[in-house]
Order: structure tokens, then sequence, then C-alpha cells
């Protein structure tokens, strides 16, 4: 197997979004809905946060807040870390894995989203890799 060189090839492509002003409630409903845990967030068409289902526990945790109230832009994380699309896919696993990202949010070259890599994707690259290897690998001798 030839192994995707890309992050583009490995990504998903064009992510859920939610837009910045909306509610703390808003944004769970559609990580329930759609089962993911990052939401990248946009004013404009433009990214200017992540939010992340850690983000809508620890402000909901809190006393006094109503996630009806609340808007995405209070929670998020205003510098999400970002990769540009021909990023070498083992390049964003490495820092994924050195600062303990649970995601990269991928852009094109004019800083237009194209889609998300998590440590779920980064897990499929994995499965891929070590299959790939036991079927290239002759069985083992009885």
């Amino acid at each position: 197997m030839q192994h995707a060189t890309t992050i583009a090839e490995w990504m998903t492509p064009m992510p859920h979004t939610i837009g910045q002003e909306q509610t703390l409630s808003a944004a769970q409903a559609i990580m329930d809905k759609h089962e993911i845990r990052h939401l990248p967030v946009l004013h404009g068409g433009k990214l200017v946060g992540l939010l992340s289902e850690r983000d809508v526990g620890l402000i909901g945790a809190l006393n006094d807040v109503n996630p009806d109230v609340v808007k995405v832009e209070e929670a998020m994380s205003a510098e999400p870390w970002t990769v540009r699309h021909d990023t070498p896919v083992t390049d964003v696993i490495r820092e994924m894995t050195r600062h303990k990202y649970g995601s990269a949010v991928v852009l094109d070259d004019h800083g237009k989203l194209l889609g998300i890599f998590t440590t779920h994707d980064a897990l499929q690259v994995l499965g891929e890799i070590l299959d790939s290897q036991r079927l290239s690998q002759p069985p083992p001798a009885r």
C-alpha cells in the first residue's frame, strides 16, 4: 500500500461548523447529532476559533452559566492549531502528539477552511499502516 503523504488525503473534508454568535446549546446539539467532538468556529466565513466538546463541558460545569445564553465565542479556543492542506500527515501527527492537540484545522493557501484532522483520523492512518505491513509480510513459520 502506498501511504498518502498529505493531510488533505486523510482529513475529514467540509466539517460541520458553527458561528461564533451561536449558543453553547446549539453547539452541543450539533456535536451530539453528528457524534463529533470539534467544531471550527466561523465569523463571516472566516475561521476565528475552535470549540471542543471539552470546552463546552468545562463552561457548562460552571455555576450560573446558561448554555442557552452563553455564546460560542466565550468558550472557544481563539487560536486553533491550523495546518496547510499540503502538510505531510506524519508531520501533523507528530505535532499533535508532541503538543497533545486533539485536532488540526486544515486550511487552503488563502486561509479557507477545507477540513479537520482529529485523533480519530490519526488512528485510522495508524490502522491502515499496520494493516498494510501485516499484509506485506509473509505468514509466521509454524
